[in-house]
């Protein structure tokens, strides 16, 4: 492999690697290694547990607040195969990945072994490095991408994150009113609005009180301006529980 390819992985990992040949795997994909054995393989699998367990602590500690249904579904998210993938676009490290002249007609990498070199490298990293290394790296490029699952994810829970806001920043317990109900029993449509502190928030529908009460707390957030949608139709969080 060109030193230059090992020396631009350097650059992009922020570490000087002792033992070259490790990081040289890391790059390597099984199109034109002697065997399996010779690839990045063993390091994907590797990295991936190192991957998982560096943010799974991330969010235990970011998030004290949160329930294990919560912080499974953003670790899902932040270790997903196409969020890996982005990761090593953005990066650059899909364009070092060293493979067989028939996967280099492809004019993007496949996601598959765009997150798999992703993987591989922090496995490099734990190797040469230690664990502190591997962690060093995972934490700059995770944390932001950490958030941004978390914000995205509250736009199926708003009444989680309208609690949080309500007692953390206001110090009072929201509730919620049904105003009024309509249809028959079997599909009985409920309509709902928030309380808080004795000001009731604009009302909600929903074909349950469970989605009705889900919709009337997005009223609430929007009202108090602690989320609002982005360009995308997505409702994302603009004012964290410890703003004032």
């Amino acid at each position: 492999m060109d030193e230059s390819v090992l020396e631009r992985a350097e650059e992009i990992l922020g570490h000087r690697f002792q033992d070259r040949s490790v990081l040289e795997l890391a790059l390597t994909h099984a199109s034109v290694s002697e065997s399996r054995l010779s690839s990045n393989e063993r390091l994907e699998f590797l990295g991936d547990a190192i991957l998982g367990q560096v943010v799974c602590e991330m969010i235990f500690h970011r998030f004290p607040r949160m329930l294990e249904g919560e912080m499974t579904k953003i670790k899902s998210s932040v270790v997903s195969r196409r969020t890996c993938a982005r990761l090593a676009r953005r990066l650059g490290l899909d364009k070092l990945l060293d493979m067989g002249k028939g996967m280099q007609m492809h004019p993007e990498l496949p996601p598959s072994l765009a997150a798999a070199v992703f993987e591989a490298v922090i496995a490099a990293l734990h190797i040469d490095g230690g664990p502190h290394a591997s962690r060093r790296f995972i934490e700059s490029i995770i944390e932001p991408v950490i958030e941004q699952a978390a914000q995205s994810g509250h736009q199926q829970n708003f009444k989680s994150v309208l609690q949080q806001h309500a007692q953390q920043v206001l110090g009072v317990t929201p509730s919620y009113r049904v105003l009024d109900e309509k249809g028959p029993d079997h599909a009985k449509a409920f309509k709902v609005a928030v309380e808080l502190d004795g000001l009731l928030f604009p009302s909600a529908w929903g074909q349950s009180k469970k989605q009705a009460e889900q919709e009337a707390a997005l009223n609430a957030l929007t009202e108090l301006g602690v989320i609002q949608p982005n360009d995308d139709g997505e409702y994302m969080v603009v004012r964290k529980e410890s703003d004032s």
